[in-house]
């Protein structure tokens, strides 16, 4: 059974560096997406801002996926292609990045919303974003992973949507996907003890109807099974006593957001 590799201070802060590589990169694309972009043309964007900077982009072949981002609309959930598609008013977006820097490696993903979206698609992006908040606040010392995992599933059920079982948060560091693996759903009180030292990407995957989804043909791209919307956001956290550090950020990208609105 693959162990947990735990991260001395040193390492913690290679791997926030590369966790806010990952937070300025979907800045970038922040900046630019909006109606009329292709996916593809952001996906572009985020390898050439990575490798300018020093970075690898870590989903480019990795498993042989041929991106350096996953961006996955409306009612896809995960893992989608970029491509020829024009974005338009009235689509969700959820943008998945990962670097690698100096060997170690970083992990965030946010879901945008293109132009303006209806109130339903606004509140699953405001609660997908709030079970995030809430499984990083469980993740201190002492507490389990199912803690984190019960913490997610209670506030998007409390809202009356489907919580996606099949796919999962994880460990970070050397590799992209380390144990542990981080549930969005789960007992509270059940799982592995949280350690000072465990680097984990939390990353809530919540549907706005039902929980269940659909692999494609492609290999990669995950759907919601009944067509409805699907939004993700993920960070990279350190596992620490009192409060969780939290290594990237959607600080920049809520600045961008910000000041786009306001022109």
């Amino acid at each position: 059974m693959p162990k947990i590799h735990y991260k001395s201070a040193e390492e913690i802060e290679l791997i926030r560096a590369s966790a806010q590589m990952v937070s300025k990169t979907l800045a970038e694309v922040a900046k630019v997406i909006g109606p009329g972009v292709t996916t593809l043309e952001l996906n572009n964007l985020a390898e050439t801002y990575i490798r300018d900077n020093g970075g690898i982009p870590a989903f480019l072949n990795f498993h042989g996926f041929p991106y350096s981002l996953c961006i996955s609309l409306n009612d896809q959930v995960v893992h989608g292609f970029p491509g020829k598609h024009v974005l338009v008013e009235g689509d969700l977006v959820s943008v998945d990045c990962g670097v690698i820097l100096n060997k170690y490696y970083g992990d965030s993903a946010f879901t945008f919303a293109i132009g303006e979206v209806d109130e339903p698609t606004k509140t699953l992006m405001r609660v997908t974003r709030e079970c995030l908040d809430k499984g990083i606040e469980k993740a201190v010392t002492g507490m389990r992973i199912g803690d984190i995992a019960y913490a997610v599933q209670e506030h998007a059920e409390k809202h009356k949507f489907g919580v996606v079982k099949e796919l999962v948060g994880h460990g970070v560091g050397l590799e992209l996907h380390e144990k542990p693996e981080v549930p969005n759903y789960g007992k509270r009180g059940s799982g592995i003890k949280l350690e000072e030292g465990m680097v984990i990407a939390i990353e809530p995957m919540i549907n706005a109807g039902r929980a269940g989804i659909k692999f494609w043909d492609d290999g990669w791209t995950v759907s919601t099974v009944d067509g409805k919307a699907s939004a993700h956001y993920e960070h990279t956290v350190a596992v620490k006593k009192g409060q969780a550090d939290v290594l990237s950020t959607f600080s920049y990208i809520d600045d961008v957001l910000k000041e786009k609105n306001n022109n």
